[in-house]
Formats: structure tokens, C-alpha cells, sequence
């Protein structure tokens, strides 16, 4: 017995004895804890419960040219209820009135309200969801509700803030407005002009110190920030809205009628380079049309017809020929190794003028005045090319600008039908926007400007940056080669391929083109036509230049080419610019004594002034064109049905009373 008792004393020495080290070792522990690692674990604890979150700053917004806003910032609320906040007595005087408040709000019973919130107090949850999506008005009007009043500690609300960006024009020119989107790997990327300004768009984001309340879920720790964030600065663009909305409703009818595949167009100022209007639109699968690719900046391509401005300015400039210089068409097919090069028209044209050539678009002409002049030394043709900026990007401030391809004779790949195929626009690409600074420099007397889609940055009405216009080419040419490439440019409306354009009180100068877009793929399996027309008007006086280019038109009916479907989007613009846009300080300095080549301008613009003090007479005119033009000279419009328009109900010719409702039927 005595043994045994002194066994389990030794145990009980031994359990005391392990415990003691136990004790021993929390203790080691416990001051290891408290004073060696303890700035560690204080930190760690603070960094699990407690941290900063990112308050993002408002993006500046970006402006139209005449103050319209293309994009903005609107802050976006969600609204929170921590139910263990309030204490019991002050959560039982509120809860009623909070829940009526709510109710005039939200659109839900009152009843609903007071239950839900008395359930969330039950179920202790901190962070219940009382409403989503709130404007600032909503935001303020809840804020001030009864128990929410008292605060985040005191009345539980707990407010969660981002902004959303909005586009208060829709669709219209939203690819050059772009956008910028963080992806989930946490870095940036981003389209026009949203992204191209960034650093100016884009202000100083905030902080705000937050409590973790539960798994996921945080709540801010006071009611003022950390840091206030700072909104961005604004950017003016060059854009026009009105313009704008001409140019892609244009593109958009001729899509549709031609079901095209995709399209674009340009307008620009002359003298500035400040692009007015850009419509992009692509064809989606169910046959509707939205912006989603920059075609005018990014899609390089064949140009067809359109490049052979740079054959007659080439030749021009050297004095190889002369405008007036014969060459036979040989039946409307010449052929260079083996390599046929064919005029459009049937059985070619005979013998004509190089000018004539130019204004018909005869590939065979153009062909040969570039190869019997230039086949000897290549590089003198393609040196001119390269000086007219055809073979190196603009440097649009835009990402994904498209790369053009001009073959040099230095290249490995350059062989003898290299350049008889450029001087119809094959073998070489550029992009649309390319072809029309081209255009544009004939234009502006010779002067090439680089494109340009913003004019300054502001903050509020002072000015940060002002962007200047930036000229590529002081002199693409001689006035006397201008000179001469303005009449054929003229003439190619008046009696060339684009005839159908021509109208006597406007005129208008440009160019036609058709290519074969991927002839030379499969055997010409996958080939397609991509229309086009790029120009400048008036053609006297030219104010803007415009390029138009329509891909994949139907086939159907062998109306493919740029003369008729991308023609008469060129002239639609270029006279609803003139006719619907209502009296401007400009068309009164018409009054004024001005230069003759001016008059024809001015002629024309007198007689729309004239006319807009009397109803017009709209009758078969496109119902959109009709409404336009009546609600610009002040008259009320009522439209029936849909189409063109059969009767109006106040006659041509009588005088305009303000205000006054004119019907118009439609079919």
C-alpha cells in the first residue's frame, strides 16, 4: 500500500511538474507576444480588421466641340444598414418612420421595409442591403432619413460610393470616345480618346479607412475620407455633335441599303485638321450596325482608285506629261508581264487626255503615264509617294493605328509589275485617314495637317493645354501642280465618275474608288469590294474635306462601285452641313465684299437663307432629312408613318410663322 501510494505521489509530482513547464512556456509566450513580436502582431491585427480602401476620383468629362458632353462621370450609390449599430431603444423610435421614408423612395411598401430591417437586427446581420444603384439625389434624400441621420455608429448606415461612366449622346462616335477598363489582372487598357487622355482624364484617387465587420464585408470607420479624391481635368474634343450625328446617319442608311459589311467616315476642317465627325460602324450578326472598331484609323487596306491622286500629282510635279497629254486605251486592257491591268468600262475609252483619264478613273491611263515615265527609275515616283506621307503612320494619338505599305524598289519582294500595280492603288495600303490628309492637303493649298480630334484641356473655364494645329508637309507641291489637280478634281464631279453628285448651286471635288479587296488571295476566292470616296467641298472655297469608305457592298445589282454607294453619302453630308444647319455668324459674313472665287459659295448660301423665310417644299424627301430641315428653320413637326414624305400640310412658299405644326405624311 505504501508503495503504491508513493507511485501516484510520483505522478501527481510529474503531472504538476508538466504543468508547471506549461505555464512556464505560455508565460515565455505570452511576453514574447506582448513586447518582442508585439508591434508585429498589432500590425497584423490592424491590417486583417481595419484598412484603406481606394475612393476612385472623377474621370473629367469630354466635350463636343460646341459644349455638348460626349462623356461624364456620374457617382453611383449603394446604401447599407449595419443593424447592431443603433442602439435598441433609438432602433424602436426610428424604425417605423425610417421604413415609411424608404417606402416614398424605393418603391416598396413601408411594411416591407420595417420588416426586413427588424429581421436584419434579429439575425445580427451588419451589413444588409438596402438599395443599389442610387443617383446623388436618391444618395442625399436617404442620408437624411430618420435613424440613418444619426450617422454610421449611431444610425447604422453605411455608404458605399463608385462612379460609372456614361455617354450622354448614346452609340453615336463611341469608338472614338473610347473607353479605358481595368482587366482582372489588375492592369489597364482602353480605346480613343478616353484612353489616349488618361493622364489628363483621370484625377487623384482617395482614401477611406475601413473596419472589417464580417467575412467580406467592411464598413467605414468615420464619415469624412482620408483623402478626398480630385476629379480629373476636361477635355474639349474637335467633334461636332451636330455633324457628328449627320455623318453617322448617312453611313448608316447606305450600310443598310447596300448591307454592307462595315464602313466609315471622316469630315474634317480644312485649315485645321480638327476632325469634325467619325462614324465606324460593323455589321453584327443579327444585321444591325454598331461602332466597335476604328476602321478610319486602324484598317489599312488597298485604296484602288483614290491613290491615283498620287499619280498625277507625281507626274505633274516632274513635267513628264502634261494634263493635256493623249494616251490610248488599247481597248481597256494593257498588260505588263503577263499581268493584264483593265478599265472598268468596257472596250476602254480610245484615246483621251491624261486629265480625262484621271477624271474617268481609266486604270489603263494612269498605268501608263506612271510606268513609261517612271520604269526606268522607280524611285523617283515612290520617293514622291513617301513625300506625300503615304508610307509612314500619322501618329494618331489613338492605339492601333494601322500600319500602311508603300513598296520601296530596295525591296527584296519588289518585282516588275510593282509599279505598274501601284498606279491603280493595288500592292500598297493605307488607312482611310491617310487618304483623306492627303485630300485635305490639296485642299488647304498644299498644306498637310496632321488629323486632329481634341482642342484643348481644361479645368472648369481655365485652360491647361492647348493643342496646336501640327502641319506633317508645309508643300506637298507646286501651286501650279495644285492648281491643276484642283480642276481635275472638280471635273471628276462635274463630268467624271461622279457626275451623279453634281449639283449647280454646291460644288463639290473628289475622287472615286474601287478595290478588290483580297484579289489576290485564293485566286480571287475571297475577294470583296470596298467603295469609296474622299474629297472636299465647296470646291472653290473648300471648308471641310470627307472621306467616306463602305466594305463588302452587295453585289446584286453590280452597284458596287464608289460613285454609287460611297458617293452619295460624300454629297448627303456635305449639303445637310450647309442646309440644315441653322444660320451662324458665318453665313452672315456673306453680306461682306468677298474674294470672286468665293462667289459661287456664297451665291448658294444667299439663296438657302433666302429660301429659309418661306416653308420648303419637302415632298419626297426622306422623312429624317424633311424633319430636320423644318424643325431648323423653327417649325414644329408632326410625322405619319414612315419613308418619304407624300403631303405636308403648310404649302411651299408661304411665309414661316415660328412655332407653327407642319404635318407631314409618309410612305
Amino acid at each position: 500500500m505504501a508503495v503504491e501510494d508513493k507511485y501516484i505521489s510520483y505522478r501527481i509530482y510529474l503531472v504538476a511538474f508538466a504543468i508547471f513547464l506549461i505555464a512556464i512556456a505560455i508565460a515565455v509566450k505570452l511576453t514574447n507576444i506582448q513586447w518582442v513580436e508585439g508591434d508585429y502582431y498589432r500590425k497584423l491585427a490592424k491590417e486583417r480588421t481595419v484598412k484603406n480602401f481606394v475612393i476612385p476620383s472623377n474621370k473629367g468629362n469630354i466635350y463636343s466641340s460646341d459644349g455638348s458632353l460626349l462623356a461624364t462621370s456620374i457617382p453611383n450609390y449603394e446604401i447599407r444598414f449595419d443593424a447592431l449599430a443603433p442602439k435598441a431603444e433609438v432602433f424602436e423610435k426610428n424604425v417605423q418612420a425610417l421604413s415609411d421614408s424608404l417606402a416614398t423612395v424605393l418603391d416598396k411598401p413601408s411594411s416591407f421595409y420595417q420588416n426586413e430591417l427588424r429581421r436584419a437586427r434579429a439575425n445580427n446581420n451588419r451589413y444588409y442591403l438596402i438599395s443599389r444603384d442610387l443617383s446623388y439625389t436618391d444618395y442625399i434624400k436617404i442620408k437624411g432619413f430618420p435613424l440613418f441621420k444619426l450617422g454610421a455608429y449611431k444610425g447604422g448606415i453605411i455608404v458605399e460610393q463608385k462612379t460609372v461612366r456614361e455617354h450622354p449622346i448614346g452609340k453615336i462616335a463611341e469608338r472614338t470616345i473610347g473607353y479605358e477598363r481595368r482587366n482582372s489582372n489588375g492592369t489597364s487598357d482602353g480605346k480613343g480618346i478616353e484612353w489616349a487622355y488618361r493622364k489628363y482624364l483621370n484625377g487623384k484617387d482617395g482614401k477611406i479607412l475601413k473596419q472589417k465587420i464580417a467575412k467580406g464585408q467592411w464598413k467605414p470607420i468615420r464619415d469624412i475620407n482620408e483623402v478626398d479624391p480630385q476629379d480629373g481635368y476636361d477635355v474639349i474634343s474637335t467633334i461636332d455633335v451636330y455633324i457628328q450625328d449627320i455623318a453617322h446617319h448617312a453611313l448608316l442608311k447606305q450600310l443598310e441599303d447596300y448591307q454592307a459589311d462595315h464602313g466609315c467616315v471622316v469630315v474634317m476642317e480644312t485649315q485645321t485638321g480638327k476632325v469634325k465627325a467619325i462614324a465606324n460602324l460593323g455589321r453584327a450578326n443579327d444585321g444591325t450596325y454598331y461602332e466597335t472598331t476604328n476602321y478610319a484609323v486602324a484598317e489599312s487596306h488597298e485604296p484602288g482608285s483614290t491613290f491615283k491622286l498620287a499619280d498625277l500629282m507625281a507626274i505633274l510635279e516632274d513635267k513628264v506629261a502634261d494634263t493635256s497629254t493623249v494616251y490610248d486605251t488599247h481597248g481597256g486592257v494593257v498588260k505588263y508581264s503577263g499581268k493584264s491591268v483593265r478599265d472598268s468600262h468596257i472596250g476602254g475609252y480610245g484615246k483621251i487626255s491624261l486629265a480625262r483619264g484621271f477624271e474617268l478613273s481609266s486604270n489603263t491611263v494612269m498605268v501608263q503615264a506612271v510606268y513609261d515615265n517612271y520604269k526606268d527609275n522607280p524611285s523617283k515616283f515612290v520617293n514622291h509617294v513617301n513625300s506625300y506621307g503615304l508610307n509612314k503612320k500619322l501618329n494618331m494619338d489613338f492605339e492601333g493605328e494601322g500600319r500602311p505599305f508603300i513598296p520601296q524598289p530596295s525591296d527584296k519582294n519588289w518585282s516588275n509589275i510593282s509599279l505598274p500595280w501601284m498606279a491603280f492603288g493595288y500592292g500598297v495600303s493605307v488607312t482611310p485617314m491617310q487618304t483623306l490628309a492627303f485630300y485635305n492637303a490639296v485642299a488647304n493649298n498644299g498644306e498637310m495637317v496632321k488629323p486632329q480630334f481634341v482642342s484643348e484641356i481644361k479645368e472648369w473655364n481655365k485652360t491647361i493645354v492647348k493643342v496646336e494645329k501640327e502641319v506633317i508637309n508645309p508643300k506637298i507641291c507646286s501651286k501650279e501642280t495644285l492648281l491643276k489637280v484642283k480642276a481635275v478634281l472638280a471635273n471628276v464631279v462635274k463630268k467624271g465618275t461622279a457626275s451623279k453628285l453634281f449639283s449647280k448651286e454646291f460644288s463639290m471635288a473628289g475622287k472615286t474608288g474601287t478595290a478588290a479587296v483580297n484579289y489576290a488571295k485564293d485566286g480571287g476566292a475571297g475577294k470583296y469590294y470596298a467603295s469609296s470616296f474622299v474629297g472636299y467641298f465647296p470646291a472653290d472655297h473648300p471648308k471641310y474635306s470627307c472621306i467616306v469608305v463602305v466594305h463588302k457592298p452587295s453585289t446584286v445589282n453590280n452597284n458596287y462601285y464608289g460613285a454609287d454607294v460611297a458617293g452619295p453619302v460624300f454629297k448627303r453630308i456635305a449639303q445637310k452641313i450647309f442646309t440644315d444647319v441653322p444660320s451662324t455668324n458665318e453665313i452672315k459674313k456673306l453680306n461682306k465684299k468677298v474674294p470672286k472665287q468665293e462667289d459661287s459659295y456664297n451665291n448658294y448660301f444667299a439663296k438657302v437663307q433666302k429660301q429659309q423665310e418661306l416653308v420648303p417644299d419637302v415632298k419626297g424627301m426622306p422623312g429624317m432629312d424633311a424633319v430636320a430641315l423644318l424643325e431648323n428653320l423653327g417649325i414644329k413637326v408632326k410625322a405619319v408613318g414612315m419613308g418619304k414624305v407624300k403631303t405636308q400640310s403648310l404649302q411651299a412658299g408661304q411665309n414661316i410663322i415660328k412655332n407653327t405644326t407642319i404635318t407631314l405624311e409618309l410612305l
